[in-house]
């Protein structure tokens, strides 16, 4: 069975002075079980968040504490890099880390090989990656889509240890999230279906590669400017395990419609276990 997440993508958004506030608001309102919550703010809120998300209260019913995830990170461990982020430097402040965002590939030009190292430097620092991959719109009308989400998958797990990416201690150190370019802040939207199917050849291609249990054991979130209306349609299809929210993570209201849908997803496939946290304490 694989665990239902709910991960926020402040993007370039919030100040230490209320980040922390915002985090512990929308920690109140999504306390639902069964469901691994993660927020990604900026690097400077990074210490904010995690204070604030370190009250017992805020833990979901089971247990499960709001865990907190870097943004980006750096491939190598130290040196010359001048503005940089290294996973070791993440210790104690986050836990997760985002890798792969189509925004990173379209305004760093990272490629995936790039991406693959900066994948391998947060395992080896015991960080829980969530890999983005997705296609371009003119990818998706000459009928290339998953030709080109097989190849980010392949290009950025080249040289893993694919062993070592699946789940251990309860919970997955992969997780993949489907973002489909087209449908990021463009007013078009993807289908519960599109994701659905995208999601199926996602593990098709983790199958391939060798992943143990032919990456059924890997999360797959959808991410593609995703609301509380919205959700709806990717949680009702059984290949989708969560999402990864952008612009509507800033917003309690919404966090809250999406992590309740969520919790019913959570709950139909008796994922709530009692007694049992199922994410890692704040960093």
């Amino acid at each position: 069975m694989r665990h239902v997440i709910v991960a926020a993508n402040w993007k370039m958004n919030t100040t230490p002075a209320d980040a922390g506030d915002l985090a512990r608001t929308i920690a109140a309102r999504t306390r639902e079980a069964g469901v691994i919550r993660v927020i990604c703010p900026p690097y400077v809120c990074l210490a904010a968040v995690r204070d604030a998300l370190a009250d017992v209260d805020l833990a979901a019913p089971e247990g499960n504490p709001v865990a907190v995830g870097a943004q980006n990170v750096h491939h190598e461990s130290a040196g010359a890099y001048t503005g940089e982020i290294s996973a070791s430097m993440l210790a104690g402040l986050a836990t997760w880390v985002i890798v792969g965002h189509s925004e990173r590939r379209r305004d760093a030009g990272e490629t995936d090989q790039l991406i693959g190292r900066k994948l391998r430097a947060a395992r080896a620092a015991g960080l829980r990656t969530i890999l983005c991959v997705g296609e371009q719109l003119d990818e998706r009308e000459a009928g290339r889509a998953e030709a080109v989400v097989d190849a980010q998958v392949r290009g950025c797990l080249a040289g893993a240890e694919l062993e070592s990416l699946g789940v251990e201690g309860n919970l997955p150190w992969l997780t993949i999230a489907y973002e489909p370019v087209w449908a990021i802040g463009t007013g078009r939207t993807a289908r519960g279906s599109d994701a659905a199917a995208m999601a199926d050849a996602i593990r098709g291609t983790l199958a391939a590669l060798g992943m143990p249990n032919g990456g059924e054991d890997v999360p797959v979130l959808y991410g593609g400017s995703v609301t509380s209306g919205s959700i709806g349609e990717f949680l009702a299809e059984p290949a989708i395990d969560g999402a990864l929210v952008g612009g509507a993570s800033l917003k309690p209201d919404e966090m809250a419609g999406i992590v309740a849908r969520a919790g019913l997803t959570a709950a139909a496939r008796g994922a709530t276990a009692p007694g049992r946290p199922l994410a890692d304490p704040p960093a």
